[in-house]
Formats: structure tokens, C-alpha cells, sequence
């Protein structure tokens, strides 16, 4: 299972996933039925399930897998989940407590946020790209992640508006709740449209982005103006869905893995979508707060 996280994604919901997706669709005839000469005859586009007798969920749901020892559950995930957050609010805390951002300092703490952040990209981009979760390189990623978060998060809080980390926080973790309760009541269909309108937003989103930050680098100031102003509170209004649509996105797979039986390593790579979703959220949010507070 991937994070549905554009920039780190590199599989989609297909059924060569290894699990559920939104390509994964029953073929002619429905599922393998069991007979005498093969009594365990597997459901068509489950490559997890082990019961051929597992009742089929209402209106085209996965079906559920039997409970096996080595498959992913809920609370695997939300015990990943809370771990990798725990180190990245850890280290957070650290680098804001000890890497302070007066003016006499002012250097080091931008080299060693910036620094951070780079290492957290590569470790993202690596563990993206590994078919295998590996829970040492996650929680590294989070680590140095934290570390630029904590930077940030000080620089912003101390310098532009006070405050702004903890509003951050509450808006992150509102965001979070809302999205949670909007999926679970069936408010948010998360289906084919959905998942190609949410990865098209987000490439255009990521190419303006990226586009403005070139004409900043090449001709100074804040490029296009994507992040200051009345365009800027838009971009980040926008940047927020963005990532309440990846939540659901990240909450549909973990779903799916549950209910086709996925390995339970999987659960990394759920905490790790997961965390990078968050994160994605957090700086929106701290980045609309700063543009709020601006002069």
C-alpha cells in the first residue's frame, strides 16, 4: 500500500498493488465460488483473501477477509501511525526548544531546518519508491522531518505571528477529525472520479507551486505572487482541501487493506501516508496563518 500523496506515490489503486484499489473490480461471473474439486478456490481480484466463503459487503464494497495472524488491523495502524507522529512531535519539540531563532542565532537554525527537510525529502522519495515498508527508514524520515518542523514552526511563531504553531496544530488535527467523520458517515465517496479529480488538482497545484518558486529564485520577491496576498490565502485554502481530499484518499486505502487482508507491514506505509498528509496540512496551515499575520 502507497500514500496517495502525489509527490511520493508512485503506485496507484490498481490491482497489481498488492491490494485493494479502485481499478480492482470483479470479473464476469463474480467472484471464485468453492466447489469439491477446489475447495478453496480464491475471490476473483483479492490477492489476500483465504476464505472463499467470506460474505460479499453491499453496494460493491471489498469483501471482508477472515481474521489470520500477519494481517494488517485497525489498531496496527493507528499504533504506526501514533508512533512515527510521536517521533515527529518529538523531535519537533526538541528542535524548538534547543535551536532558538533570535537574531544572534538566527543562521544556524535555518541551515539545520533546511538541511532536515532536505534529508526527510530524499527518505521520502526512497521509501516511496521501496515495494517493501522498512519502519527504521519511516521513522528516520519523521525524525528529520520533525527537526524542520520544529524550525519552521519557531521562525513562524516567533517572528510573524505568535501563536500560529499551536492554531496550526488545532486546525491539522480539526481538519483530520472532520474528514474522519465526513468518511465514515459516507459524506465523502471515495471512488474513481474522485481519485482522478484529487490527483489532477494536486499536479496543477504542485506546477503553479513550482512554477512560482523558479520566478522567485530567478527574479526575487515572491515570484508570481501564489503565496502572498489575496492569491496566497487562496493557494492556501486550497492547499488545505487538497489535503483533507488526500485524508480521504489515505483513509479509503487503509480501509480497503483491512478488508482484503493486507500483510500486516503494510500498516507502515499507512502511518507513513498518513504522516505525510498531516504534514502536507500543518504547513498550509501555518503558511495561511503567516500570510494573515503579514504586514
Amino acid at each position: 500500500m502507497r500514500s496517495s500523496n502525489p509527490v511520493f506515490s508512485r503506485r496507484g489503486f490498481g490491482r497489481d498493488n498488492g491490494y485493494a484499489g479502485f481499478n480492482t473490480a470483479p470479473q464476469a461471473g463474480g467472484p471464485a465460488v468453492a466447489t469439491q474439486a477446489n475447495p478453496y478456490a480464491q475471490p476473483t481480484g483479492n490477492p489476500y483473501a483465504q476464505n472463499p466463503y467470506a460474505q460479499q459487503q453491499q453496494y460493491g464494497a471489498p469483501p471482508q477477509a477472515p481474521a489470520a495472524a500477519g494481517r494488517m488491523t485497525i489498531d496496527d495502524v493507528v499504533m504506526r501511525t501514533g508512533t512515527t507522529l510521536g517521533v515527529l512531535i518529538v523531535t519537533a519539540a526538541l528542535a524548538w526548544a534547543l535551536l532558538p531563532v533570535d537574531d544572534a542565532n538566527i543562521g544556524r537554525p535555518y541551515g539545520i531546518g533546511i538541511g532536515s527537510a532536505l534529508i526527510a525529502m530524499v527518505l521520502g522519495f526512497v521509501q516511496a519508491f521501496k515495494r517493501k515498508a522498512s519502519p527504521a527508514l519511516i521513522l528516520t524520515y519523521a525524525a528529520f522531518e520533525g527537526v524542520f518542523l520544529g524550525v519552521i514552526s519557531s521562525v513562524v511563531d516567533n517572528r510573524i505571528a505568535d501563536g500560529a504553531a499551536m492554531q496550526a496544530v488545532l486546525g491539522t488535527m480539526a481538519v483530520f477529525a472532520g474528514v474522519l467523520v465526513a468518511y465514515k458517515a459516507g459524506w465523502i465517496r471515495v471512488n474513481r472520479r474522485f481519485y482522478g479529480f484529487v490527483m489532477a488538482a494536486a499536479l496543477g497545484f504542485i506546477l503553479l507551486m513550482a512554477v512560482n518558486l523558479l520566478f522567485a529564485v530567478i527574479g526575487g520577491g515572491d515570484g508570481l505572487g501564489f503565496r502572498s496576498g489575496a492569491l496566497g490565502i487562496l493557494f492556501g485554502v486550497v492547499g488545505i482541501i487538497l489535503g483533507a481530499c488526500f485524508l480521504a484518499l489515505d483513509f479509503k486505502q487503509v480501509e480497503d487493506g483491512i478488508a482484503y487482508g493486507a500483510p500486516r507491514e503494510e500498516a507502515w506505509l499507512a502511518a507513513f501516508g498518513l504522516t505525510l498528509t498531516l504534514v502536507w496540512i500543518y504547513l498550509e496551515f501555518l503558511r495561511l496563518i503567516s500570510i494573515l499575520n503579514s504586514d
